[in-house]
């Protein structure tokens, strides 16, 4: 049996009804009318394999499960697209890569063993850190993103330190490892298979020397894929992997208690496609954001499994489609009356960033942005 039939089999595609519910409610299609999830199913259905495989709108997708979450057959297309877009892989075909794939080729810089880094000297001194212990922190791609987007003026790198300060206050000395590599994420769903598999083996390995039980990631996508798509491809990590806001879910109590008496606020949330769709994450961001005293969540029109994507995702196809969608979330985050735009996932943060640098962007489409951990940690007493 071939890749792509065993990908027909797996993802069920072959269950398609062609009722048109994917493409109405597709942020792409909704835009680009060459677009539908159906063009490719029935491709792939209908034997036209090297059709599929060459089809240039495979690279359009962005994976955030929208379709998987009305499609009334049980058709998995996200992971349809990953797989096919693995297979076209091999087969010599790839999608353009945002920013001259500069992100890609820091991946698979990584992917060599002989590879040191140097990436702990952000870690401020105030901050406790381990090198062994119970709970390991995973930092993830944080400490190169302000690097890449210098003109964007971010601090993505304040997420990282805001998780470790937060957990510190708990009692939590996390574990931090010098030698930890992107987690692979947007190999895998960009169609390196070969190099996202490398990626993982040698995290696995850290992993595991350092003795943790449980691994927190402020990353949605990190924590997907460590927690999912590892143990799918590579292996079982042997240990809980949660996401940052479930801990701060978990830990509301305590965390209330040592929070300030803060100006009255009222705040909006982004549901992360990772977090969201994928990991079914929903309460407990929302959870820790309305703890808080003085600060009033107000919901946007489209929220929780129905929340729009950000507009990119694994560094492609970066273009006219994704800021179109760009700008009508952040209308709509403005449109709520909310002060503060609550992200907690980095690349919502940065693609929402990118679209508001963009001079034509009008008023109704600039709020201010931060993220989860920042959030929760600017509101604690000073110890």
């Amino acid at each position: 049996m071939s890749a792509v039939a065993e990908t027909i089999k797996r993802t069920k595609v072959n269950y398609c009804l062609e009722c048109g519910k994917c493409s109405s409610i597709c942020p792409i299609s909704l835009l680009n009318e060459e677009y539908t999830p159906r063009h490719l199913v029935r491709k792939a259905v209908m034997g036209d394999v090297e059709g599929v495989l060459k089809d240039g709108l495979l690279w359009s997708c962005l994976t955030c499960r929208m379709c998987n979450e009305r499609c009334e057959s049980g058709v998995l297309y996200a992971e349809f697209v990953r797989d096919i877009r693995i297979a076209a892989r091999r087969v010599g075909e790839e999608g353009t890569h945002a920013h001259s794939g500069a992100l890609q080729s820091l991946m698979r810089m990584m992917t060599s063993p002989e590879l040191r880094q140097n990436r702990l000297d952000w870690v401020p001194r105030e901050l406790k850190i381990s090198n062994q212990g119970e709970a390991l922190y995973f930092v993830g791609c944080l400490p190169y993103f302000d690097g890449f987007f210098t003109d964007l003026k971010l601090n993505t790198l304040q997420i990282a330190k805001d998780s470790i300060k937060i957990l510190n206050y708990l009692g939590v000395e996390p574990v931090l490892m010098p030698n930890e590599r992107c987690c692979g994420h947007d190999l895998l769903w960009t169609g390196d298979i070969e190099n996202f598999k490398r990626l993982a083996q040698q995290n696995i390995e850290e992993i595991k020397r350092t003795g943790a039980k449980r691994l927190i990631t402020s990353c949605p996508e990190c924590y997907n894929t460590l927690k999912d798509q590892y143990p799918k491809y590579v292996g079982e990590l042997g240990m809980e992997v949660i996401h940052v806001s479930e801990f701060l879910a978990g830990n509301i109590n305590s965390i209330t208690q040592e929070t300030q008496r803060a100006q009255q606020l009222k705040v909006t949330y982004q549901d992360p496609c990772r977090l969201g769709r994928f990991s079914g994450i929903y309460e407990e961001p929302r959870k820790a954001i309305t703890a808080l005293r003085g600060v009033e969540l107000r919901e946007m029109e489209r929220n929780r499994r129905d929340a729009l994507c950000c507009g990119t995702s694994g560094w492609m196809n970066c273009g006219t489609y994704s800021k179109q969608i760009q700008l009508a979330r952040l209308k709509e985050a403005k449109s709520t009356g909310a002060d503060l735009l609550i992200t907690s996932c980095p690349k919502c943060q940065i693609h929402f960033k990118c679209a508001m640098n963009d001079r034509s962007t009008p008023d109704e489409a600039k709020i201010e942005i931060q993220d989860l951990t920042t959030f929760i940690a600017n509101r604690l007493k000073e110890s």
